[in-house]
């Protein structure tokens, strides 16, 4: 995978929220090239992969849903001291966590996006080998 983009409605939010409290760098940042006034950024999530988002300002697209078709949650796998520090620093910026199996957070993102951190080494899932 190169990258999964997602939108986001502010782009300093969205950067405090992705490198401050999961820990994810910022690499790049610039302006879309589909949409003047648009910011095109990315994260590094490890694994040699990138989230990146887009802001569309002045499109008014509503609040985030899940639809059929959309995106559920995203799943991404950290170390379990990446996994331990990401809780800690969520849990203290009072952001919602719940924790499942002892190996998987789930949380929204400042937009609403599920999302959900595994301490399961990339490929397995609960001990089991998925790649």
């Amino acid at each position: 995978m190169h990258h999964v983009a997602l939108l986001c409605a502010e782009v300093e939010r969205t950067i405090r929220f992705y490198q401050d409290l999961l820990g994810f760098p910022l690499t790049d940042l610039f302006e879309n090239r589909d949409y003047a006034g648009s910011t095109h950024f990315f994260f590094d999530i490890g694994h040699g992969n990138a989230l990146a988002f887009f802001d569309l300002p002045g499109l008014d697209l509503g609040p985030y849903a899940e639809v059929l078709g959309g995106l559920h949650h995203l799943a991404i796998s950290v170390t379990p001291a990446e996994w331990e520090a990401a809780r800690e620093r969520l849990l203290a910026a009072g952001v919602a966590v719940d924790v499942v199996s002892g190996s998987s957070m789930y949380f929204r993102d400042p937009d609403g996006t599920r999302l959900e951190l595994l301490r399961d080494p990339l490929g397995e899932m609960y001990g089991n080998i998925v790649l």
